[in-house]
């Protein structure tokens, strides 16, 4: 079984700008209200540790491993509930030029294994924490001092 959630937002800075912000996870306290703290290097093949607050739902911790890390393009990672195969979660935000400057940023996470069926409630929670990170990031790095 599987489910995916894709939420989009345009973010007026460039990729590089909005990447810089993105990838500073010891800034996340400040702005961040889904992904309160993420410790760790955006590096292929590191682990990061992620604390989640959904809203409505329950806090969680959790040890993806970096799948990807392309400066101004692409960061993916994977985490796994318990072992693989049982609740995965693939986790990626793609960075798109636009034509006039602006970035359009794609945040999506495809979910598999067994217990997707079982937790398939909790990703309504899952959606409105990726909007208010997505609603954050675009504040964040708006108002912040990089050349546009």
């Amino acid at each position: 079984m599987s489910a995916a959630i894709t939420t989009t937002i345009d973010i007026v800075a460039s990729p590089q700008a909005v990447w810089e912000v993105l990838t500073d996870f010891a800034a996340y306290p400040d702005w961040n209200p889904f992904m309160r703290r993420v410790e760790g290097t955006p590096r292929v093949g590191t682990k990061l540790v992620v604390h989640l607050s959904p809203p409505g739902g329950r806090g969680m911790r959790f040890k993806p491993t970096v799948l990807v890390a392309n400066p101004g393009q692409e960061l993916r990672w994977l985490g796994k509930l318990g072992f693989s195969g049982l609740f995965d979660g693939e986790h990626s935000f793609v960075l798109t030029a636009n034509a006039d400057g602006t970035t359009h940023l794609t945040h999506s996470e495809r979910f598999s294994g067994i217990l997707v069926t079982l937790l398939k409630g909790t990703l309504k929670n899952t959606r409105a924490g990726f909007d208010a990170f997505n609603q954050a990031l675009k504040q964040r790095v708006e108002t912040a001092d990089f050349p546009r």
